[in-house]
């Protein structure tokens, strides 16, 4: 009898046990309270990325002492990583235990993933609407933007199947910085939109080597013509310009198709002459660029501070920098006469808990980040453009886009001009359909091209076998193949859980085998028992 409360006592600890890998804490749809309790303590965490940037931690920083100033109750902790990837990592890692953020910065993509947990990040609707908390609501003790002071692109860009589930940050796009001089040097003029065959083209005729084997352009042992910093937007924005199949809403995969093949063969053309790379295979092509063995350099207009003979976060040796004139343009076009480019850039959203009181702080801290104060200043930093119409359009905003080139820090011209670039072509920016999985489809449009590329460096010969080989391993590799929906609008089948999720889930698969072993045994060797004490 013993044994068999010991058993079943061990069946409800590890149901319970089972019930709680999801959360240690139950938690509920989110509803909006009527008012906010000041008279309790709050502690929320916030964990935000920043590329080493002490003047951006010194925003945030300040950012939560003013906050916290208007709102003495509630204590914003602050986590800092270098890489969205090890906050998506960490994130879904921690919602297996319930140990989730308050407050995160993420992009759309993650979020998908996210939501494979019920209930766990909260939809922000009732929130933007609320009279009280939302958008101007009369309770904020600060002057946040109103709901009709929010980008429009920008808030679309949040909203997974019609419902918000993100506020934006930040945004920026891509940029192609162009070393002017070398250009002119070549023949060329530049156009105010760049083509792809333009592109190619001078690439190609700067790849050229002199009879020492120097390259002409430069005199120098190395020159990377064309060098893209992040292949999953170049692949992404081809297909956007050309018109071709990427995916659709509902999770429909449709990359692997002819336009792809022919893109990638065109690449492998032009490694082959020896015009293109990519940072994954090269480096930053911010150090090229500035050491005059780059001319086209692909890169985001937040990473414009790193850009040009005057840059002031140069991160070569002086001694190899080289003194050109720097230009932006967007990246380069199928079409000049309807540009498209990508819209990115950090969105913020909030994880529900069992408490909606600290579900409001949370929000309350998170709208604060789209004061003014906060936006005009990390704006500044680098080449992002603030997410309100509110700081686009205040005097402090407008003046600062006036000044460009008065300085090579704060006003630093190729950095002004990187963001006045986005805020030209808004309109011309577009974002990819979100779903789970979407994240893995990104990576797998960009590998495609790092495969491609490393294999023409390598001799491999690239024909229409490797292509449907590589669309294969593609496929198998970021199981984009598992990702499909359950009729139009239908919902994306659950991507892969985190390792220490999965190894959980299979302790406690085990412990119930044994359990029921245990349970076979002791059946058995009763019935045995009872059997042997019938016998005569």
């Amino acid at each position: 009898m013993k044994k068999r409360l010991f058993a079943v006592l061990l069946c409800l600890v590890m149901l319970f046990s089972l019930c709680g890998c999801h959360g240690s804490k139950a938690r509920i749809a989110f509803a909006v309270p009527a008012s906010f309790d000041s008279s309790r303590p709050y502690e929320i965490s916030f964990w935000a990325k920043n590329d080493t940037n002490k003047t951006q931690t010194a925003i945030y920083q300040k950012a939560i002492r003013d906050f916290e100033a208007l709102y003495p109750n509630i204590t914003v902790n602050l986590r800092l990583y270098t890489d969205y990837g090890k906050i998506y990592n960490d994130v879904i890692t921690n919602i297996a235990t319930d140990t989730t953020p308050n407050v995160c910065i993420t992009y759309p993509d993650h979020i998908a993933t996210y939501m494979t947990g019920a209930d766990v990040v909260v939809p922000l609707d009732d929130l933007f609407a609320d009279p009280n908390f939302g958008f101007g609501g009369k309770e904020l003790r600060y002057d946040g933007p109103g709901a009709d002071e929010l980008i429009p692109e920008f808030m679309v860009e949040c909203q997974i199947g019609g419902i918000s589930y993100a506020v934006p940050y930040m945004r920026s796009t891509e940029a192609c910085y162009i070393n002017e001089t070398m250009l002119e040097k070549l023949g060329y003029e530049l156009p105010d939109i760049l083509t792809w065959d333009f592109v190619w083209e001078v690439s190609d005729l700067a790849a050229q080597k002199d009879a020492e084997g120097n390259y002409a352009i430069n005199g120098q042992k190395v020159m990377i013509p064309f060098l893209y910093k992040s292949t999953d937007n170049m692949m992404i924005q081809y297909l956007r310009q050309k018109g071709a199949g990427y995916s659709t809403p509902s999770g429909d995969i449709r990359i692997f198709n002819d336009d792809t093949k022919d893109f990638l063969d065109t690449i492998a053309e032009h490694v082959g002459h020896g015009s293109f790379s990519t940072f994954k295979i090269s480096s930053y092509p911010a150090n090229f660029l500035n050491a005059g063995q780059c001319l086209f350099a692909v890169d985001s207009t937040a990473g414009a501070t790193w850009m040009g003979s005057d840059a002031p976060l140069i991160d070569i040796a002086p001694d190899k920098l080289v003194r050109f004139e720097t230009a932006v343009r967007p990246i380069p076009q199928l079409d000049p006469e309807n540009p498209s480019m990508i819209s990115q850039g950090p969105s913020l959203c909030i994880f529900n808990k069992a408490d909606p009181q600290i579900v409001l702080a949370s929000w309350l801290f998170t709208q604060f980040l789209l004061t003014n104060d906060v936006q005009i200043a990390y704006a500044e930093t680098e080449g992002y453009v603030p997410v309100t119409l509110k700081a686009r359009e205040s005097a402090e905003y407008r003046d600062y886009l006036s000044r460009a080139g008065e300085d090579n820090a704060e006003h630093y011209d190729v950095k002004i001009a990187a963001t006045k670039l986005l805020l030209e072509n808004t309109a011309n920016t577009f974002t990819t359909p979100v779903f789970n999985g979407s994240a893995s489809l990104r990576d797998a449009a960009g590998q495609m091209i790092e495969e491609v590329t490393k294999s023409v460096r390598r001799k491999q010969s690239v024909d229409d076998a490797y292509m449907q080989k590589l669309f294969s391993n593609i496929n198998s590799l970021y199981r984009l193949d598992q990702i499909s929906a359950a009729g139009a609008g239908g919902p994306a089948r659950l991507g892969p859980l985190p390792k220490t999720a999965v190894v959980l889930l299979s302790s406690l698969a085990a412990a119930w085998v044994l359990i029921a072993l245990f349970f076979l045994y002791d059946t058995v060797r009763r019935r045995k028992k009872q059997k042997s004490s019938d016998s005569p």
